[in-house]
């Protein structure tokens, strides 16, 4: 058994290259073999975002606190608030961040598959955002 205490992992700023906005990462545990799932628990500022993406197995977000958005590739954008679990799909290109005027914060939880855990791809643009945001 292993406890990995509150503090004991420094957090981090969401790289510029993946996200857009203000996005703080805090690692909750990485990948040690032969698990094959990490975890992180991410908070976004109000408009922020990923970048379009996608995961090998797939990811579990567990929205924590506020309001999101989430949205698939050719999909609707949906709202996310805590207490809802997003399963994406397997090599299923998706963005999530938070909704215009409201932080949201989830636990975002992927496998890596040879060596990979994540695809990163081009940035959600301002437009494709507001499109969802206009509903809120």
């Amino acid at each position: 058994m292993e406890i990995k205490r509150c503090g004991s992992q420094p957090s981090g700023n969401g790289p510029a290259e993946w996200f857009t906005g203000t996005v703080r990462v805090d690692p909750l545990f990485q990948v040690n073999d032969p698990a094959r799932a990490s975890a992180a628990s991410v908070t976004f500022e109000p408009g922020a975002r990923t970048a379009w993406h996608t995961h090998p197995l797939g990811q579990r977000l567990i929205v924590t606190a506020g309001c999101g958005l989430v949205q698939r590739w050719g999909g609707p954008i949906e709202e996310i608030k805590p207490g809802d679990v997003v399963l994406i799909a397997p090599h299923e290109k998706h963005w999530h961040g938070a909704a215009p005027y409201t932080a949201m914060a989830h636990i975002a939880v992927q496998e890596q598959l040879e060596g990979t855990v994540v695809a990163w791809m081009e940035k959600v643009s301002n437009e494709q955002y507001s499109a969802g945001s206009a509903a809120q």
